[in-house]
């Protein structure tokens, strides 16, 4: 996947605006679920619960893995865009979105399915 596969799978999520947060793009719904370009432009990272985290890193531990320190215990997760596919990161973003996103936001995806 490149950078801009995932912007635009990040983008078609309901309600997310694209910003930029610490030198990277990020992506929020009402607040930051995603972003691109951390460490540099060959990852995004989606923010998990890390009992999520675990299930992606061991499904997939070429694609996925925690980001260094404090913010990785907390279940942000970088994404090696080269190694994942299209449905495993659409998954990922939406998992991470499902997190931050309200209530209305939520069901106007399930509608969509």
């Amino acid at each position: 996947m490149s950078p801009d596969d995932f912007r635009r799978l990040a983008l078609a999520l309901p309600g997310v605006v694209e910003g930029a947060h610490m030198g990277a793009s990020d992506f929020r719904v009402g607040r930051i679920f995603a972003t691109l370009g951390y460490p540099d432009a060959r990852f995004g990272m989606v923010q998990l619960t890390r009992d999520l985290q675990e299930v992606l890193v061991a499904a997939e531990p070429a694609a996925f893995v925690p980001v260094k320190g404090g913010w990785g215990l907390k279940g942000a997760t970088n994404v090696v865009l080269d190694a994942v596919d299209e449905p495993t990161l659409k998954s990922a973003l939406e998992q991470a979105w499902r997190l931050k996103a309200g209530k209305r936001l939520l069901a106007e995806l399930d509608a969509r399915t």
